[in-house]
């Protein structure tokens, strides 16, 4: 899969203003500032290393988010129309742990999570386009969200806490605390968190099947908007590269 630099510039847009729809004061200066800061690494970062997982390349990560907050949106609607009790939990909760599920996957305020594999094995054989950066410790995605929230001084509730810290459901055993738990006073007392799961694990899927079910049956097909536009290469720079101000994202950007 590949999106063009006017795709990956328009999805930036589009995850400022569904911050500034969702979010109140002061969270929304805070988390636009946080963005701000990292903004040509998460703009460029996929949501995985791999490409046998998902959106694994050039604006993944951010073309994810938008796809879960999307997600979590519609499948509210469904949850309350089948009598969910949507009074445990706000909109804003529901965008706000959309939007960060994922958020320590942009690595901390000095190193990024994932950098290009330079191993050209490892790419070949095993689909590795990009691999961990060894320079940043070790820490769970939810955990290093978490902190990275934290340490901007970026306050959440404690129902976005579980959102995020259980955003994979019980594909990590370490939910099982929260998910399983036999005794009912132990049980999530909103089910937000299961919202999350489903909205991240819908989006998961989806972009799994735009990018391998036209591999599986030999098609090239195109996608709703996230096929290759036909405007002119020149024109997709200019209008793109002119937002942007560090020459590294230029010469990236400008080999799309």
């Amino acid at each position: 899969m590949v999106l063009t630099a006017e795709q990956i510039q328009n999805n930036w847009m589009d995850l400022e203003e569904t911050i500034k729809v969702f979010i109140s004061e002061p969270r929304c200066s805070q988390l636009l500032d946080l963005y701000s800061r990292h903004s040509e690494r998460i703009m460029m970062m996929p949501a995985s290393y791999k490409k046998e997982y998902h959106n694994a390349f050039p604006g993944g990560y951010v073309d994810h988010i938008l796809r879960v907050v999307d997600c979590a949106l519609k499948l509210n609607n469904v949850w309350v129309e089948m009598g969910v009790d949507e009074s445990t939990y706000t909109k804003e909760e529901l965008v706000f742990s959309a939007l960060n599920h994922d958020l320590g996957k942009i690595g901390d305020e000095e190193y990024e999570s994932y950098i290009p594999q330079t191993d050209q094995w490892r790419k070949d054989k095993l689909g590795e386009d990009y691999t961990f950066n060894s320079k940043l410790a070790f820490a769970s995605v939810p955990d290093r969200g978490l902190f990275l929230l934290q340490s901007n001084g970026i306050q959440y509730s404690f129902n976005e806490m579980i959102a995020i810290q259980t955003h994979d459901g019980l594909y990590d055993d370490g939910n099982k605390k929260y998910l399983m738990a036999w005794a009912p006073e132990q049980r999530p007392r909103t089910s937000l968190p299961f919202i999350i799961h489903q909205a991240d694990l819908m989006a998961s899927r989806v972009e799994f099947e735009r990018e391998w079910l036209p591999k599986f049956k030999g098609e090239v097909k195109k996608v709703n908007n996230f096929a290759v536009t036909k405007t002119p290469k020149q024109t997709i720079k200019t209008k793109t590269l002119s937002n942007v101000k560090s020459q590294g994202l230029m010469d990236m950007l400008d080999n799309i």
